[in-house]
């Protein structure tokens, strides 16, 4: 668990500008300063600071990565380890195991996750360069205006979206990194190096962030958007933006469930008002209106960033690992 834990924190800190340039990708479709990466990490930076700007959003993501990576590890250890001594096929254990321990964890980093995506797409406070619909002024009055405004339950907005993000993503990832890595032991041995480690743990992570980013890309409009419940009326109305509420009308053109609130993305730029919280029509909504396109919104620095975090945290993980075993070994030794 601690093992994990530090892996899984430092990859995530590491790469948390290239997170904040893939959520203004996928929250501002049609923000032509953020259509490329090397772009988008340009007009950030100049325009809002490094710290304020492409790390906005960092303070929530380390306090959900590290006890939601340590939760994810130990849950995944045990299962996978419970599911292959009984029995069970490889594949079956580490698809099963990725997608116990993940599920174990999103009840700690989703709340954190609402808070770093809508402090990311934000960025600055008064940012003048980009109008987000919200103006926290950190990561403790976001969570405040959040439970105020919106209600407890809105730091868990976009739980499905996120569950059936991650639940994949995990398993495909901990699948992928398992038989990646059995390669390589058959090819070069029980010590593969550093190089493998990385290359394995990259490649699992990349493949499987390119898989589910259209499952991504749902999630990150979901969780930007703030719910209010407005009365329907005879006659249309222009939506008005407060600077920490984004209003809509409950009286969408498309029928939703009473109990799933209406979303919207954010307002400038404006994107693709999916009106649902369901998570398949919000996919067929996107690909009708941007294509396949819309799907894979994001999908380089998405790539780019779950290939380096999983190959940092892997390596991090077995480093950490062989050292407390070494550890443990060495204090069980008769004096």
């Amino acid at each position: 668990m601690i093992a994990g834990g530090l892996g899984g924190s430092t990859g995530d800190m590491l790469m948390h500008s290239l997170d904040t340039v893939k959520t203004r990708q996928q929250g501002a479709p049609l923000a032509l300063k953020y259509a490329t990466t090397p772009k988008a990490y340009a007009t950030i930076f100049r325009e809002e600071g490094l710290l304020r700007g492409l790390y906005s959003g960092v303070t929530p993501a380390f306090c959900g990565s590290l006890p939601g990576t340590m939760i994810f590890f130990g849950t995944y250890e045990y299962s996978k380890r419970f599911l292959l001594d009984n029995g069970c096929p490889d594949s079956i254990a580490y698809l099963t195991g990725g997608f116990i321990g993940d599920l174990f964890a999103s009840f700690v980093y989703v709340p954190s996750e609402v808070l770093k995506t809508r402090l990311q797409l934000q960025g600055r406070h008064n940012n003048p360069h980009f109008k987000s619909g919200y103006n926290y002024r950190g990561t403790l009055d976001a969570a405040r205006t959040i439970v105020r405004v919106e209600g407890p339950a809105a730091l868990f907005y976009g739980y499905k979206a996120t569950i059936m993000r991650d639940l994949p993503f995990s398993a495909l990832q901990f699948a992928f990194y398992e038989e990646f890595r059995k390669w390589a032991i058959n090819w070069k041995g029980p010590e593969i190096g550093l190089g493998l480690e990385i290359g394995t743990g990259a490649m699992a992570g990349g493949l499987a962030g390119i898989i589910t980013c259209p499952l991504d890309v749902v999630k990150t409009r979901l969780q930007t958007q703030v719910r209010t419940t407005t009365k329907p009326s005879t006659a249309p109305a222009a939506a008005t933006i407060s600077p920490q509420t984004r209003a809509f009308s409950t009286a969408a053109i498309l029928k939703t469930s009473i109990s799933s609130p209406s979303t919207t993305p954010p307002p400038a730029p404006d994107a693709l008002k999916l009106q649902t919280s369901s998570v398949m029509l919000g996919l067929r909504l996107i690909y009708q209106t941007e294509g396949i396109a819309g799907w894979f919104r994001g999908v380089g620095p998405r790539a780019v960033w779950t290939s380096v975090q999983s190959g940092i945290m892997l390596v991090m993980y077995q480093s950490l690992l062989k050292q407390l075993e070494k550890l443990d070994l060495s204090e069980g030794e008769p004096v």
